[in-house]
């Protein structure tokens, strides 16, 4: 194994865990503040952070020919993407937020596999993804008859929202690649994302009930230190070198790591349902990555002429 290739699964890791701890931070942070000024101070902050520490180690600034692609992606994944999230936990539960979010896996495998010369699914990555949902359900099946009620449709919609635009962002930063640095296009991203965010909440007014408090600077300051500057640079270097339906199993992992902490820090019961619900999500995750890999392998070999003649 190439060490790029070594430090994508470890960023890979790094994402499974430390985005399975944000839900709270972002559930704790709407209960005070707007969502579009949340999450766009979140990511400028962020950003100037990033990119003053990279410039220090002498990272270079992305060329203009890049911008254009950096935008689309930061718009996608933060923009749309994130902002949904938070926009949706102002009336879902956590809980229920990391349940909706595990389908990601199959928006992005499905559009991926739309895509001429993109890796097709195979039965493995289909049972993957299968066992892993099921792992989820099994853990907070409790909630799913409140998917569709009243009060939380808007959140449920607003969750498929962001799934999709995450996908489509994904895939577009997996194909159109640039010469910046990865962890320098991450901060480009966060800026554009973040001002496009609060220039969002200016118009909507969300200034008018701006109000710090100790539980909202806590829970952005982690927020940005943690999910930004860390999770979403792994996400991005992840991507980079990682099939996409591998890396997107992640959203599998985040709801264990949220049951995890509400045991540690809230005495949750942990029950054999858990027990036989990681079994079911890490044997998803394996079948995926094998999956994956007999994909990519399978698009690397010349077509045979029965293959060629089926394409006609």
């Amino acid at each position: 194994m190439s060490k790029p290739t070594f430090r994508a699964y470890i960023a890979w890791v790094a994402i499974c865990i430390i985005w399975g701890t944000t839900y709270l931070a972002i559930r704790i942070g709407v209960a005070d503040l707007p969502p579009m000024l949340f999450a766009g101070f979140r990511w400028i902050t962020a950003s100037i952070i990033l990119i003053f520490v990279l410039r220090l180690t002498g990272k270079q600034l992305p060329k203009k020919s890049d911008l254009i692609h950096l935008a689309i992606v930061g718009i996608a994944l933060l923009g749309f993407g994130n902002g949904l999230v938070v926009t949706a936990e102002q009336s879902l539960p956590s809980g229920l937020t990391a349940l909706l979010i595990t389908t990601l896996p199959f928006w992005m495998v499905g559009f991926e596999s739309l895509r001429k010369k993109g890796p097709k699914l195979n039965h493995l990555i289909v049972i993957g993804l299968i066992f892993g949902l099921a792992g989820v359900i099994t853990i907070f099946g409790v909630d799913l008859s409140s998917w569709l009620s009243t009060k939380n449709i808007f959140g449920v919609l607003a969750l498929m929202g962001s799934e999709i635009a995450w996908a489509l962002g994904s895939i577009y930063s997996k194909y159109h690649k640039v010469s910046v640095h990865p962890l320098m296009g991450a901060a480009v991203q966060m800026l554009i994302a973040g001002l496009a965010q609060t220039a969002l909440g200016t118009v909507l007014g969300e200034f008018s009930w701006f109000h710090l408090t100790q539980n909202g600077i806590l829970a952005m300051v982690y927020l940005i230190v943690v999910g930004a500057i860390f999770g979403y640079a792994s996400y991005i270097y992840a991507i980079s070198e990682l099939p996409l339906s591998f890396v997107s199993t992640y959203a599998y992992i985040n709801p264990i790591i949220a049951l995890i902490l509400g045991w540690y820090i809230l005495n949750e019961e942990l029950s054999i349902n858990l027990l036989f619900a990681v079994i079911l999500i890490f044997s998803g995750v394996i079948l995926v990555r094998k999956g994956s890999f007999l994909a990519q392998q399978r698009m690397k070999k010349p077509a045979t002429t029965n293959e060629i003649i089926q394409r006609q």
